[in-house]
């Protein structure tokens, strides 16, 4: 048969070289399915591990986060350069900055296939011109590429619903998530029950009263404010619990919010940034996300992976991490009173705590798991070019 042979070369954008976690695994099986594979992305160690891998090209590339009118012109330029040389058949481009420069540039080189991996949102929780600005890019981001990828459903509903882009260039790969979750590394079985105990005791965890777990980054849009609400209606009732936190303090908001959760006068165990959490979820008896906004809450599936009930919000890219009822239970957004009383369902009734937190690990593994989500990544890439 004769016809037009389009190469495999797949290029995937990323701003900084942490978000390459959202990647894992996927260059390597797509160059073990032929293709070439080139990863552009600021230096870091993620980056050079890539570089290492047989089909696998890197490309470092300085961008910063935060808009910076002279550095952005320069790194557009690089990034001109980077697809006239590279001529790849499709971009995958998964973070704000690097999506809207890869875009651009992937758009004047006449790139044919152009996605946007939508992973968030940060105009949600934006006020004023930094909302205004945040939207403008996100439309060119959107309006430079051939197909966007959002990460969960939630997510998709909320860019059709500001007219971001239209409603037939969104759409959401399998269950949704950015690279589905290493189920093995949640089992609750991995972690022997005296280490766990140690642990505990290391970082000040009594064994006596309940945990309420965070996992996540501590700043505003998290819900800090929320938790606080919830925490001081549960004291106020006497209900003895104890908050762990697992992430590191990103900013003032975070560094104020904590102090006001110690305020309390309950227990507040924070751990600061770990690399490695699963065993961490071991140690709570409810895990508790009051985010206002994110893509696709990942710990939300981690927590119930390792069997913990959990309460969320009912903000973007967090619903879709729960069965509300089933695997946990949802609150409003902005209402830490019913945050509080969500809480102490679980806390007070251990028969419904069990049943969510069974439900959910079946739930997470038998949909979410990596493998699974990994290869219907693979298939829709393959898709792109007409393989089947």
């Amino acid at each position: 048969m004769g016809g037009l042979v389009v190469k495999k070369v797949i290029l995937f954008a990323t701003t900084i070289d942490q978000q390459l976690q959202f990647l894992e695994g996927i260059p390597c099986k797509l160059a073990d399915l032929g293709w070439t594979v080139h990863v552009v992305c600021s230096p870091g160690d993620r980056l050079v591990g890539l570089a290492d891998v047989r089909g696998v090209l890197v490309h470092p590339l300085p961008m910063r986060r935060a808009p910076s009118a002279l550095h952005d012109l320069v790194a557009l330029w690089a990034w001109i350069r980077i697809i006239r040389k590279v001529r790849p058949a499709v971009v995958v481009a998964g973070s704000p900055k690097a999506s809207l420069l890869c875009l651009l540039a992937a758009w004047l080189g006449r790139v044919p296939r152009r996605v946007y991996m939508l992973h968030g949102l940060r105009l949600e929780t934006s006020r004023g011109i930094r909302r205004r600005v945040l939207v403008c890019a996100e439309r060119v981001a959107m309006l430079c590429s051939t197909q966007v990828f959002a990460v969960s459903e939630s997510l998709r509903q909320m860019t059709v619903s500001l007219s971001l882009t239209s409603r037939d260039k969104v759409s959401v790969v399998s269950a949704g998530t950015p690279n589905g979750i290493d189920v093995a590394e949640f089992d609750e079985n991995r972690f022997d029950a005296l280490s766990v105990a140690e642990l505990a005791r290391d970082i000040g965890i009594s064994p006596d009263i309940p945990v309420v777990g965070f996992v996540g980054r501590l700043t505003h849009d998290k819900g800090l404010g929320d938790l606080e609400i919830a925490l001081r209606s549960l004291h106020d009732a006497a209900l003895p619990v104890q908050l762990l936190l697992v992430g590191g303090i990103d900013d003032a908001s975070g560094a104020e919010a904590l102090e006001r959760l110690r305020a309390i006068g309950m227990p507040v165990i924070s751990t600061g940034h770990v690399e490695k959490t699963a065993v961490y979820y071991q140690l709570m008896d409810v895990f508790c996300l009051p985010s206002f906004r994110e893509g696709f809450s990942t710990v939300v599936l981690e927590a119930s992976c390792s069997g913990i009930p959990v309460v969320v919000s009912n903000a973007t890219g967090v619903v879709d991490a729960v069965r509300d009822g089933m695997t946990g239970l949802v609150y409003g957004v902005g209402n830490g009173r019913q945050l509080a009383e969500k809480l102490s369902i679980l806390i007070n009734d251990a028969e419904i705590a069990r049943s969510m937190a069974d439900e959910g690990r079946a739930w997470v593994r038998g949909t979410f798991a990596r493998d699974i989500i990994q290869a219907a990544f693979l298939r829709e890439y393959e898709a792109l070019l007409g393989v089947q």
